[in-house]
C-alpha cells in the first residue's frame, strides 16, 4: 500500500502523515494578521503603553499587616486618601503588601520632591500611618525605596534596543542557516507577535513593567523556536519531495510538525495558566503576556512565516546546495 496519496492534484497523505491544506487559507490568514497588527498599532498610538514604576520612576513601599487585609480595601483606602494611580499587590505572604506610587502622587501627598532621597522615608511613614488608622491591626513599614525617572528612562531605552538587537541577530542567523527568504519570514513573524502582544497591553491599559518586557523577549525566543522547526522541515522537503509545488511542500512540512507544535504550545500554556491563577499579582501580567505570545506565536509559525515564503516565491532552486565548479565533469564517465 502506497504511503503517498494525491487527490485533485494535491497531497492528502505523505509517508503515512495526513497532509492538511493550510495554504488554502493563506489569504484569509494574511487579512487576519493585517487586521490584528493595525488594531494593535492603533491601540498603541491612541492609548500608548501604561509604563509601570520600573520605567516611569516613583516610590515603592512594602508594608506588613498584623491581620491579612483585603486588596480591594487597601486600594479603596489609598484612593480615598488621595493616592490616585497607586498600584497594590501582595508581596510574599497574605500579610505583606507592596504599594507603588507614581512620582506626582508622592509629591502631592508630601509637598516634597519625590525625587529627593530624603523625602522617601517621609512618604512611607505618612502612608503607613494612614493605613494603620483604617486597619484593625498594626501596620508596619517594611521597606521604602525610590526609583528615579532617569533609571526608568534608561531601562525603557535599553529594553527597546534589546528587542531590536534580538530581531537583527535572528534575521542574520536564519539567513546564514537557511536562506534570506526564510530570514524575512522569521522576522516578520516575530514582529507580528511582538506588536500584537504590545497592542493587547495598550488596548486593555495593563501595566507594562520589566517583567512584561522579559515576557516579550521570551515570546521572541519561543516563536523563533517554532519557526525554525517548521523552516528546517520545509528545507528538507524541498530537497526530498519530487514533483510537488512550493505550496504542497509547505503544507506537508507544517502537517509533519503540527503535532509537535501543538503539544509544545499546550504544555507551555498549562504552566502559564497555573502561574496566571495561582502565581500571585506580581507575575500576573508576566504570565498574561506569555499566554498571548504563545497563542499568537503558534499561529504565526504556521501561517505568517510560511505566507511570507509564498509571497516571496520560494522555489527548490533557492534551497539547492551550490554545485562545485567541475563537479559535473567529474561525475561524467
Amino acid at each position: 500500500m502506497s504511503e503517498t496519496k494525491v487527490e485533485n492534484g494535491k497531497f492528502t497523505e505523505y509517508m503515512g502523515q495526513r497532509v492538511y491544506d493550510f495554504m488554502r487559507w493563506r489569504k484569509a490568514a494574511a487579512a487576519l494578521s493585517i487586521i490584528l497588527v493595525l488594531a494593535s498599532l492603533a491601540a498603541l498610538a491612541i492609548n500608548g503603553l501604561k509604563f509601570g514604576l520600573d520605567f516611569t520612576g516613583g516610590t515603592q513601599i512594602e508594608v506588613g499587616y498584623e491581620q491579612a487585609p483585603r486588596i480591594e480595601d487597601v486600594r479603596r483606602q489609598l484612593t480615598e486618601a488621595g493616592y490616585q494611580g497607586a498600584t497594590v499587590v501582595r508581596f510574599g505572604s497574605d500579610r505583606e503588601i507592596l504599594i507603588k506610587l507614581p512620582p506626582a502622587v508622592a509629591e502631592e501627598q508630601t509637598q516634597i520632591s519625590a525625587r529627593d532621597e530624603e523625602a522617601t522615608q517621609s512618604i512611607g511613614d505618612k502612608l503607613v500611618t494612614m493605613l494603620g488608622e483604617a486597619s484593625p491591626g498594626t501596620v508596619t513599614l517594611r521597606r521604602v525605596e525610590m526609583v528615579g525617572p532617569q533609571i526608568g528612562e534608561e531601562l525603557r531605552d535599553d529594553g527597546g534596543l534589546g528587542m531590536l538587537f534580538a530581531l537583527v541577530v535572528v534575521m542574520a542567523y536564519v539567513a546564514l542557516r537557511f536562506q534570506y527568504k526564510f530570514s524575512v519570514g522569521a522576522v516578520a513573524a516575530l514582529i507580528h507577535d511582538v506588536i500584537i502582544v504590545l497592542g493587547f497591553f495598550a488596548l486593555l491599559k495593563l501595566d507594562f513593567d520589566l517583567t512584561v518586557l522579559a515576557a516579550v523577549l521570551a515570546v521572541i525566543g519561543y516563536s523563533l523556536n517554532d519557526t525554525i522547526v517548521v523552516a528546517d522541515r520545509i528545507r528538507e522537503n524541498f530537497r526530498k519531495v519530487r514533483k510537488a509545488s512550493p505550496e504542497e511542500i509547505i503544507n506537508i512540512s507544517i502537517s509533519q510538525t503540527l503535532g509537535r507544535t501543538f503539544m509544545t504550545s499546550f504544555t507551555t500554556l498549562l504552566v502559564l495558566w497555573a502561574l496566571q491563577f495561582f502565581g500571585g499579582e506580581l507575575i500576573h501580567n508576566f504570565s498574561l503576556a506569555l499566554i498571548v505570545g504563545v497563542v499568537v506565536g503558534t499561529y504565526s509559525s504556521i501561517y505568517v512565516a510560511a505566507n511570507v515564503l509564498m509571497a516571496m516565491g520560494i522555489t527548490k532552486e533557492d534551497l539547492m546546495p551550490p554545485v562545485k565548479e567541475g563537479a559535473e565533469l567529474e561525475e561524467m564517465p
